[in-house]
């Protein structure tokens, strides 16, 4: 190589350097978090294991989605920091250990055996804001034994208002905790 060539890739390689600078990740990842008060867990009944829900598709990416006035809007800059369904799950089984005492109502993923008697299973048709800024959560759950025992399947709607104190999708994921808490306490209850 003569002096020129050289001359030329090492002006290439600073140009490159100077125009291709790190780009600063400005966008916010959230997790829903359980909300029901926090006990001592002593109890190893009921035993349940809580499978991923079903959600609609359009809401199974990382992206926060709202709907307006008939289309779907994505915030790239608000990200779920794990997948939706996972979170949900997640948050299911702590409230509803947290609800009933037990140290065994985990996530399906969780067991390592078949060491549960119910296997918690979701259905969510809808869950996001309205046009009233209120969020909506709605579908079914059922809760089968494990024998195959067949179960019947519960609807619920759980509106619960949108804080306009708080940045908004800090707000609407708040929301979000608030309506699986009450999911978690009618499971809870009609279990």
């Amino acid at each position: 190589m003569n002096h020129t060539s050289i001359s030329v890739i090492t002006l290439l390689a600073l140009t490159a350097c100077s125009t291709f600078k790190p780009v600063k990740d400005s966008s916010v990842r959230h997790l829903l978090e359980p909300l029901a008060p926090d006990r001592f867990l002593t109890s190893s009944t009921p035993a349940i294991a809580i499978n991923r829900p079903s959600i609609p598709s359009y809401l199974d990416r990382m992206q926060l989605v709202a709907r307006k006035e008939g289309q779907l809007m994505t915030s790239h800059l608000h990200l779920w920091g794990e997948s939706l369904d996972v979170g949900i799950s997640r948050v299911l089984a702590s409230n509803l250990s947290r609800l009933t005492g037990s140290m065994n109502i985990q996530p399906v993923e969780s067991f390592t055996t078949l060491d549960y008697a119910q296997l918690l299973e979701v259905k969510i048709t809808q869950f996001e804001p309205d046009t009233a800024n209120q969020m909506v959560l709605q579908g079914s759950w059922k809760l089968p034994e494990v024998s195959g025992k067949e179960t019947r399947s519960h609807f619920f709607r759980i509106i619960v208002p949108i804080s306009s104190i708080e940045p908004a999708m800090n707000a609407r994921v708040t929301s979000m905790n608030e309506a699986l808490v009450d999911l978690s306490q009618q499971i809870a209850r009609q279990r």
